[in-house]
């Protein structure tokens, strides 16, 4: 199926508003949470399936073998639980021991272009007795306008994500194979939530130049 960007937006926020927002609440109290969930769709970008490898939401991965696009122990997080992922954060919902998740945000390692916050969400989503951390990427210098990544950043990313691979590398992976670890989910061919046309076009052309010069190993084909 073709990506389409604009009802990838739209699906994504109706999805998140069926999953966050739980069922049987008084009118009341189901507006006040949907006002937070647009608050925070509004703060972190709109509803994906899984981040670029080199996000730093998820580049702190500690499996050398292979690459992670969502959070998860093996990037350091701990206690998520019913979680929903934004451009640049992510909900999570647990009902038990939310210390855990927050303790795990402060020991991530520092990140040159971004830091990675928490926030305590005072209100019950998912359902109830749950008790929601935010976890988002305050970037060091503010995107553009339209919030995607711009490729100064996008491509520097990739590469200290990839190139250190090459010394136990046997074979080089296709852009086809990388293109949803390159520009996450929801992706097109050349583009995501995350990254433009024109961005996505010079992380193609970088990661060809990359493997075409045998660094990688022979291409899998």
């Amino acid at each position: 199926m073709a990506f389409r960007a604009d009802e990838t937006k739209k699906d994504g926020y109706e999805h998140a508003m069926s999953y966050l927002v739980p069922q049987g609440l008084k009118d009341e109290e189901r507006i006040s949470c949907q006002d937070i969930v647009s608050d925070i769709i509004d703060k972190c970008g709109h509803v994906i399936e899984g981040y670029p490898s080199w996000h730093p939401l998820v580049s702190a991965n500690q499996d050398d073998r292979s690459p992670i696009t969502v959070p998860e122990k093996r990037g350091g997080y701990n206690g998520l639980d019913h979680t929903i992922y934004f451009v640049n954060g992510f909900i999570t919902c647990p009902y038990h021991d939310e210390q855990k998740v927050i303790d795990s945000v402060k020991n991530l390692p520092e990140n040159p272009v971004a830091s990675i916050k928490f926030e305590r969400i005072d209100t019950e989503l998912y359902g109830s007795g749950t008790k929601p951390v935010l976890v988002y990427c305050e970037w060091e210098t503010p995107l553009p306008m339209d919030g995607m990544i711009p490729k100064h950043i996008a491509i520097p990313l990739m590469l200290e994500q990839e190139v250190p691979y090459w010394r136990e590398s046997t074979r080089a992976e296709t852009w086809e194979t990388m293109r949803p670890y390159f520009l996450g989910r929801p992706y097109g061919s050349r583009s995501s939530l995350f990254v433009n046309q024109e961005t996505g076009l010079v992380l193609k052309k970088v990661w060809n130049a990359l493997i075409y010069t045998g660094m990688f190993g022979p291409i899998k084909v």
